[in-house]
């Protein structure tokens, strides 16, 4: 066997990088807690102020606040004045830190990594003896995929997404049947449903959690044209009911997503439209190196996206399944028509819309073959 020679400077550089990424994953964390905690959006309207100053006006503790500080500080997100003893949040980084900077809040992401180090032991569980982690392992899960999708998809749906699919946003004012399948806490549908009144909405979730989440936000609205029910999407499939089906960051994360397409394209009206948002990314690995949250999106798959398939002794596509693996899958479950955009503010999505479906032509060809007869 051949002596492999050590290159030192590479060796050194790339233990470095590993406590860079050390401090990162440990700042990601307090991160969270600063957003959850609502440090960042408190000190986004303080002058310099002290420890007490700053916990006082999150009704916090004092002495935990000024440890946090201390990680900020060290981590060039807080600047700190040694001899007034005060700290301040720049302007500049308060821009992706607070809530009244989204969609550009980048603390919500950070959530995702306390979240999912919650279930490190199942997860390498899971690398041992196979099998997956079932969603009602995942504390707050559908909580923080609210606030994310509140930015990418909520805050952007009227004026940007919706617009994508021919025709509908002038239907959904007249009065149509839409359905969103994996609705999550359902507030794409339920800005949809107060939206366009004249329309009916239906939302489906395995979640049984973040379903009743969605009927209390019913009731809290006084909304009658929308209904949640809690289901397993992989036998969903009911002929020609629907004018409108989206899909927000969902198809991945199904059991059988085969199955699924299949069931929305079964499922639509024959001048129906299906609307499906999922993550830009390529089905192979090489590919998406240059990725800017791939690492990100990789580990939020592995401990949760595919896992959660996999408990249901599902295919445990992940998050980066790839737009080369959607595009296989729309077509083979019958879909015609196929296109994908991506929109500015939203560089982590693609926006797929079907049109045109061989179930439709089956449909008008039985009806034709009904009639001449």
């Amino acid at each position: 066997m051949t002596e492999h020679k050590i290159d030192g400077a590479k060796a050194e550089a790339f233990a470095n990088r590993v406590v860079d990424l050390l401090n990162g994953g440990a700042l990601a964390v307090m991160i969270s807690i600063g957003h959850r905690g609502g440090l960042f959006d408190v000190m986004s309207t303080l002058p310099a102020s002290t420890s007490a100053e700053i916990a006082e006006s999150a009704g916090l503790n004092e002495r935990y606040v000024r440890e946090w500080l201390g990680s900020m500080v060290v981590g060039k997100i807080v600047d700190y004045d040694p001899e007034q003893g005060r700290y301040v949040l720049p302007a500049e980084h308060a821009t992706c830190l607070t809530r009244a900077s989204s969609p550009n809040n980048t603390a919500v992401y950070a959530q995702y990594i306390p979240l999912l180090g919650a279930v490190e032991d199942k997860i390498l569980e899971c690398f041992k003896n196979g099998g997956g982690v079932p969603y009602s392992e995942y504390d707050r899960f559908h909580e923080v995929m609210a606030e994310d999708s509140g930015q990418t998809v909520v805050a952007a749906l009227v004026d940007s997404i919706l617009p994508l699919a021919p025709g509908i946003p002038g239907r959904l004012e007249k009065g149509i049947d839409v359905l969103d399948i994996g609705c999550g806490r359902g507030r794409a549908l339920l800005l949809m449903a107060e939206r366009f009144p004249e329309s009916r909405f239906v939302g489906y979730d395995l979640s049984a959690e973040a379903i009743e989440y969605a009927r209390s936000e019913v009731q809290r609205l006084g909304l009658s044209n929308v209904t949640f029910d809690v289901r397993d999407l992989t036998d969903f499939k009911v002929d020609a009911q629907f004018d409108f089906i989206t899909a927000f960051d969902a198809i991945h994360d199904q059991a059988r997503p085969d199955l699924v397409l299949e069931g929305v394209a079964r499922s639509l009206h024959p001048d129906g439209v299906f609307l499906m948002q999922d993550i830009a990314g390529s089905s192979h690995v090489h590919n998406n190196i240059d990725h800017p949250v791939g690492a990100l999106l990789y580990t939020v798959s592995c401990m949760h996206c595919m896992t959660v398939s996999l408990a249901q002794g599902g295919y445990g596509l992940g998050a980066m399944w790839g737009e080369e693996k959607a595009h296989e899958m729309i077509r083979d479950a019958g879909f015609k028509n196929i296109e994908a955009t991506r929109l500015p503010h939203d560089f982590q999505n693609v926006y797929y819309i079907m049109t045109g479906t061989v179930y439709q032509d089956e449909r008008v060809s039985a009806d034709a073959e009904t009639r001449a007869a």
